[in-house]
């Protein structure tokens, strides 16, 4: 007969506790693999990648060069496109799971984890489909959530009076169901650009608040600076890019976007704002085919009213705001170095992957795969390494 509520059904103790499937979890666990260090996921949801598969958009791809986007040990095929779609880092992502033969358990939402220090282990409990509660032990905790965990809504002075959809990014798809519609896309990185022209090319009548000052590239000019950041400082670099970025584009600021103070990679490494990579939203609003609008103040019915005082109406809200860390729900530690209160690594490249008590992180940086895999490997040869000397400890 199965125990429920707080009960423990039964305890497992693993070497190595990697929690999130996504590329983090599975770039730690094959690289610990090909140290032939077991590892065991567990994911809440029921599949790898979670994010990709069922939080994105239909047209979504890689804004960066595959050459840049492969995982450890496994590099993408000759015939795999130079900028892989939606479907085709998916099955990337398949093949690499079963490459390696990653242990995976579906399904566990882990509840807390903390670290006993008389054991010296980790003790995680997780419950199964809200129902079932396991405990796992493990001398090393990987926390590979992420940073797109939890979608973030902002508060909005009468939000809840709107009478159109209201969606986050996360729960979009495709325009087509918009068309025709005024539609209101909030928030102006990645995805609400993308998001923009998407329903665009659908029929909509897009609109995009864009709050903040942002670096607009292209694929070829972030492409370049992927290359160039090996070989040139940071404040050349930036000169560089930014010069390619007006002969491309000209002056931004004629279009209410304007650019930051400091060069798109200080921005990126420093204020962890990532470049907007253009795929066609730039060309509409310069034609005015798509409105940019400054920063919502209230909503009143389908009535949006906006700091420079223009109330225009509105069929639809799309809500790209982004996603929060919610690593400070389970995670239970005292180490003051490794994690903020935003539930994101405190220091920066390259010092925020290792904390105490065998603790690391992975997939919270802004390099994307590129630090996914460069963590990965730093991971798990620390893990290697160190199980190796308390091996040797124990039969000294």
């Amino acid at each position: 007969m199965e125990e429920k509520g707080n009960e423990c059904q039964h305890q497992q103790e693993e070497l190595v506790l990697i929690v999130g499937a996504g590329p983090a979890g599975l770039a730690v666990a094959a690289c610990l693999a090909e140290r032939a260090i077991p590892s065991l996921i567990l994911e809440r949801d029921d599949c790898i990648g979670s994010l990709w598969r069922k939080r994105s958009y239909d047209r979504l791809g890689l804004h960066v060069a595959k050459k840049y986007c492969s995982l450890p040990h496994f590099p993408h095929s000759k015939t795999t496109p130079t900028y892989m779609t939606k479907s085709d880092f998916i099955s990337y992502l398949d093949s690499y799971a079963e490459r390696f033969r990653l242990r995976i358990r579906f399904g566990r939402r882990v509840e807390s984890a903390q670290y006993d220090n008389k054991s010296g282990h980790w003790i995680l409990k997780a419950r199964i489909n809200g129902d079932i509660l396991e405990e796992y032990v493990g001398s090393y905790l990987v926390v590979a959530t992420g940073k797109y965990d939890a979608k973030v809504v902002p508060d909005i002075n009468g939000l809840e009076s709107f009478k159109g959809v209201v969606i986050h990014s996360s729960e979009y798809r495709n325009g087509s169901v918009f068309k025709g519609n005024d539609v209101l896309v909030v928030g102006s990185g990645n995805s609400g650009m993308e998001i923009a022209i998407d329903l665009f090319e659908a029929g909509a009548k897009t609109s995009v608040v864009v709050r903040s000052p942002i670096h607009i590239l292209t694929k070829e000019i972030a492409f370049l600076a992927m290359h160039l950041m090996n070989y040139l400082p940071m404040s050349i670099l930036d000169q560089i890019i930014l010069f390619l970025c007006y002969l491309r584009f000209g002056n931004t600021a004629k279009y209410n976007l304007r650019r930051p103070n400091f060069g798109p990679f200080y921005m990126l490494f420093y204020n962890r704002l990532q470049p907007v990579i253009d795929v066609g939203a730039y060309d509409r609003i310069k034609t005015g085919e798509i409105q940019v609008l400054p920063s919502l103040t209230s909503i009143e019915g389908n009535i949006v009213t906006f700091s420079n005082g223009k109330t225009p109406h509105f069929d639809a809200i799309i809500f790209a705001t982004g996603y929060r860390s919610t690593m400070w729900q389970w995670l239970e530690t005292d180490d003051p170095g490794l994690v903020g209160d935003d539930g994101m690594p405190k220091s920066n490249y390259p010092d925020a992957w290792k904390g105490h008590n065998n603790l690391y992180c992975v997939g919270f940086r802004l390099r994307a795969l590129t630090g996914i895999s460069k963590d990965a490997l730093l991971i798990a040869n620390d893990i290697s390494n160190d199980y190796i000397l308390s091996k040797k400890s124990n039969v000294i």
